[in-house]
């Protein structure tokens, strides 16, 4: 490539990039000016929009319905803040409509922005200020027609409410006379109401309703809760008053106390509750009056669950006085019985002071045990505790029993342990005895030609294990550990005595027996009769074991095979 051709290129490359620039600044701009002027126009829309045709209408209507100064004093208000909206705010708002438009023919972008901001603000404000006077202009001129539709709704749930009052009026008598004078005043307020709409008294007519809302609203409650609350004061709850008053008599005749529920207190308190109750209904006050009697009839129900509970409490009461009263007796005796076998222990068995101790803690649980059983009967006679709290003692006397009575039969296994390892190793000693002379006579009836040496050590250490044990079981105290110590020792000497003499005659038989088996074969090889020979010779010697392997491998040289049978047998 040639200097002059890349000069060409790196030129229009340059011309490309400075025309691209330039198209899209220009597209920017004209983005820029058509979202400004969207702006404008959306200013000059809602300028137009502050006042509508709607409030020159409202205003004409309400000066229509002027007659009274009242009347009077608000229409001239209303028209003076139309004035000033008109004549003084909105011209504000053109004049800086008119400066932004001239500020954006001139391109002055920056400042037209921030006058735009500001603009939008205070065209917000005159709309809010614009619409807060329509709202007060259009409660007079809608008030005849939202007032009378209130009236009539009104009127219509009055006439439901005398409905309701006439077809029960015998039920309402306690609240007759007030009921009949709020519907005289209801009556007074509709006239009213009609002769304030007459005069176009606004002001006034706000008012009525509200009287008329408020004392219709009362009536309502009055009538749906009177009947519900004569119900329960005059009726239900004064029965239920009485029918608590027997039970209660008749169970503190029986023995219960129930002081601790402050029945006659309550049962007072109720009363001038009630009588509170039925005065303000006489004003046609029922504010939580229903709420306090079912409060109350919840107050009496819940009595007759803590009778049943009292009751029940006295049969867990009554229940644990016996078992307790039974089984407190059982162990004191037992426990009596044991303390006086403490010392005949002690001398027969080498038992530690813990197993002592433990016999006194008893003891003195017991007692304790017995004098709080003492304490609680007492009182259940003398009836100044309700049963529950009885039954409660109680339980916590049964708990205590339960502990005392598992620590008894632990310390009664442990001694108990001790008289029972004796016996059992009193047992265990006839048996090694047993097992001894039957390995000596086993040892006599089985003719061998010489006993093995080890036969006599291990039946003196056998012997000598039995003399400890029978010292050890005449001695006083005995020491059970040690004594199961020695039980242990005498019995795995003896055994192995015994396991001794057993394998050493069974080697004997079957190597005596292998030696005459083989016997057939001497005359016919001179291999078998050499090997038999050393067989006998080993077997007079007392090697019974090694008798026995010559004497089979001899004969697996004339009978193939005999060696592993006569193995497996031997096994």
């Amino acid at each position: 490539m040639t200097r002059t051709t890349f000069l060409l290129i790196a030129v229009a490359y340059y011309i490309f990039t400075v025309i691209l620039i330039v198209l899209v600044l220009t597209l920017f701009n004209k983005k820029e000016k058509n979202k400004l002027k969207k702006e404008i126009t959306k200013l000059e829309k809602e300028k137009n929009l502050v006042i509508s045709a709607s409030m020159l209408s409202e205003l004409n209507k309400v000066e229509a319905l002027v007659n009274n100064e009242e009347m009077k004093q608000k229409f001239n208000d209303w028209q003076k803040r139309f004035q000033n909206i008109r004549d003084k705010d909105l011209p504000k708002i053109t004049d800086s409509i008119n400066e932004i438009d001239e500020l954006f023919e001139l391109g002055e972008y920056k400042e037209l922005k921030d006058l735009i901001i500001k603009t939008d603000f205070a065209l917000n404000s005159l709309k809010t200020k614009a619409d807060f006077l329509l709202s007060e202009i259009k409660e007079i001129t809608l008030s005849e027609e939202k007032n009378r539709e209130t009236i009539t709704k009104l009127k219509a749930e009055f006439r439901a409410i005398e409905s309701e009052y006439h077809d029960h009026e015998e039920e309402f008598q306690i609240v007759k006379v007030p009921i009949e004078l709020q519907f005289e005043n209801v009556d007074k307020l509709f006239t009213a109401f009609e002769n304030a709409m007459e005069q176009n008294a606004y002001t006034e007519v706000g008012k009525i309703v509200k009287a008329i809302d408020d004392i219709i609203r009362n009536l309502k409650v009055v009538i749906e809760e009177t009947r519900p609350i004569v119900a329960l004061g005059q009726n239900l709850i004064p029965k239920k008053i009485e029918d608590i008053k027997k039970i209660a008599e008749r169970m503190e005749k029986e023995g219960f106390n129930l002081e601790y529920l402050n029945i006659d207190f309550n049962i007072e308190e109720a009363n001038k509750k009630i009588l509170d109750i039925f005065q303000r209904l006489n004003v046609l006050n029922l504010e939580d009056s229903l709420f306090e009697l079912k409060t109350m009839l919840d107050y009496f129900d819940s009595l007759y669950n803590d009778f049943d509970k009292e009751k029940i409490s006295k049969r867990i009461y009554e229940d644990f006085a016996r078992s307790i009263l039974l089984k407190v007796t059982k162990l004191e005796k037992i426990n009596n019985e044991l303390y006086k076998k403490l010392g005949d222990i002690r001398y027969s068995y080498d038992i530690n002071d813990d197993d002592v101790v433990v016999i006194e803690e008893i003891k003195k649980e017991i007692l304790d045990i017995r004098n709080s059983y003492d304490k609680i009967i007492d009182v259940g006679r003398s009836h100044v505790l309700s049963f529950s709290k009885l039954a409660r003692e109680m339980e916590i006397i049964n708990s205590k029993l339960i502990k005392t009575e598992e620590k008894l039969n632990i310390a009664l296994r442990n001694l108990g342990s001790l008289k029972e390892n004796e016996q059992r190793a009193r047992e265990q000693l006839d048996d090694i005895k047993k097992i001894l002379f039957q390995t000596k006579e086993k040892m006599r009836s089985y003719k061998l030609p010489v006993i093995p040496k080890n036969y006599y050590v291990e039946l003196a250490e056998a012997m000598e294990a039995i003399d400890l044990m029978v010292l050890e079981l005449d001695k006083r105290p005995i020491a059970i550990k040690v004594l199961n110590t020695k039980v242990d020792n005498a019995r795995d000497l003896v055994l192995k005595v015994y396991n001794t003499i057993n394998e050493t005659i069974k080697t004997a038989k079957m190597a005596e027996t292998t030696i005459v088996y083989g016997n057939r074969y001497r005359v016919t090889n001179k291999d078998v009769d050499f090997g038999l020979i050393k067989a006998e010779n080993l077997f007079y010697k007392g090697n019974f074991k090694a008798s026995l392997e010559n004497a089979i491998n001899a004969i697996n040289i004339v009978e193939p095979g005999i060696h592993k049978r006569l193995l497996d047998e031997y096994k």
